[in-house]
């Protein structure tokens, strides 16, 4: 039996986020992001790294998290050099 190759992008770059894209994951979350847009500068570090796709990107350049999708990871508070994500308790 041949063996099939997976094959990689330039840099070994994700190019489309995880499962949470199909199904809704945000009631899995103990934590959430909030992001300061009086803070943020939009280098857009915190929207490459999430690994779930979770934080969009607006026409005007500023960021937004969509809670549907997001499963509060925190790596985009972690990422973001300006300290303008934090996080809260999430509320059930």
């Amino acid at each position: 039996m041949a063996e099939k190759k997976q094959e990689l992008t330039i840099g070994a770059v994700i190019s489309s986020p995880g499962n949470t894209t199909i199904t809704k994951t945000g009631a899995w979350r103990s934590f959430r992001p909030v992001l300061h847009q009086d803070i943020c500068k939009k280098c857009g570090q915190c929207w490459m790294v999430c690994p779930e796709g979770a934080i969009e990107r607006h026409k005007d350049g500023s960021f937004h998290v969509n809670y549907d999708y997001c499963k509060g990871c925190m790596l985009c508070m972690k990422q973001c050099p300006f300290k303008a994500i934090s996080k809260e308790v999430e509320q059930k």
